[in-house]
């Protein structure tokens, strides 16, 4: 973890929606303890506070306002979530959705918050871009889910990847393939990690 004194190995899982997150951090976190490590798992928009809330509230209205609104809300329960628990003794942190939550922001904007928080908050040498395809993202949103998020549109998810890609390539993050079947995914995070995952 850089900028910190800690021992812990902290890891980011972000991604556009639909990119596998949850499911990679998951797996990673069973690898983990399968391991003996002891691991905090934290998940963006958290349930448990009212940035969390509000943010995942916005996400299911339209317009500027709750677009912008949104965004706010989720940088505030990232930022909630670091400074409560990034330095708890664990071996492994893991933080999904983090940083890229600044793309969702208007341009040039986004650039800027992404820029400020990268030096306010803790980052590591492993944070997670999992990059899918648009139509990808789009083909596993409709064929999962019932209800559909302001960002979850074939064109919005075109131009947060394309934000969210040039933050991830600047900023040094490991872009991984979320193309791929998910076991492949989850096996190129633990080589990265230097874990090795059974079967």
């Amino acid at each position: 973890m850089r900028r910190g004194r800690l021992s812990l190995t902290f890891v980011v899982i972000d991604g556009l929606d639909a990119s596998g997150k949850d499911t990679q951090a998951s797996a990673l976190v069973r690898c983990l303890q399968q391991k003996g490590k002891s691991v905090f798992l934290r998940v963006h928009p958290a349930e448990d506070n009212l940035f969390g809330h509000k943010a995942r509230w916005f996400l299911y209205l339209r317009g500027k306002n709750a677009h912008f609104a949104s965004a706010v809300f989720y940088m505030l329960d990232v930022l909630r979530s670091v400074l409560l628990y990034s330095w708890r003794k664990y071996d492994y942190v893991i933080f999904v959705r983090y940083l890229m939550g600044t793309a969702y922001l208007p341009s040039p904007l986004h650039v800027f918050a992404y820029r400020f928080f990268a030096l306010t908050v803790p980052t590591s040498e492993f944070m997670f871009f999992l990059d899918v395809s648009p139509t990808e993202a789009e083909r596993r949103i409709k064929q999962t889910r019932s209800k559909v998020e302001m960002f979850e549109h074939l064109a919005e998810l075109k131009r947060v990847r394309l934000k969210a890609l040039s933050l991830a390539l600047a900023g040094g993050w490991k872009v991984m393939n979320a193309n791929m079947p998910e076991k492949d995914v989850a096996r190129d995070i633990a080589k990265t990690l230097h874990l090795w995952l059974d079967g």
